[in-house]
């Protein structure tokens, strides 16, 4: 439960995302680093997609200390692992989410004209629902439907 005290001042949402971080990156084959954990943990206990800055900003309030350049390349190798995925969003801002499987490979996306937030959505392949011409190969789809979240619209 969110906000329950675990031990040392962790919450047991922070303390299962970090459970589930250091399994997801054993099974990646990569090194556990501070950073890389860090990283994932704050990408898992999100509900929505975050921007480099919000990330940087949940870094910092958790008292770690990683700098730019590797936060930038952190979330490459999680990319590149399929641990995250990277969403292109209007403001040219690239906003990151973790792959978990309930939103494994590619899925569309909502985002929120207003505030901003991104979140996935749970559905079939994007690149399934529509029919190419022949001869064509899709390497992936990007997705995007843009509206009001509930608390925006109401």
């Amino acid at each position: 439960m969110p906000g329950i005290e675990c031990c040392n001042g962790v919450t047991m949402a922070e303390a299962d995302a970090q459970s589930r971080a250091r399994q997801l990156l054993s099974a990646a084959a990569g090194r556990v680093t501070p950073a890389r954990l860090a990283v994932l943990e704050i990408l898992l206990d999100s509900a929505t997609a975050l921007s480099h800055h919000e990330i940087e900003d949940a870094i910092e309030r958790r008292g770690l200390d990683v700098d730019r350049v590797t936060l930038y390349r952190v979330l490459e190798w999680l990319v590149e692992r399929d641990l995250a995925h990277r969403i292109a969003a209007e403001d040219r801002v690239w906003r990151f989410n973790a792959a978990d499987r309930a939103h494994a490979g590619e899925h569309a996306h909502f985002h929120c004209t207003q505030c901003g937030q991104i979140v996935c959505l749970d559905g079939p392949d994007s690149a399934a629902t529509f029919a190419l011409p022949e001869g064509y190969q899709p390497e992936r789809a990007e997705i995007t439907i843009h509206g009001r979240c509930p608390r925006c619209a109401g």
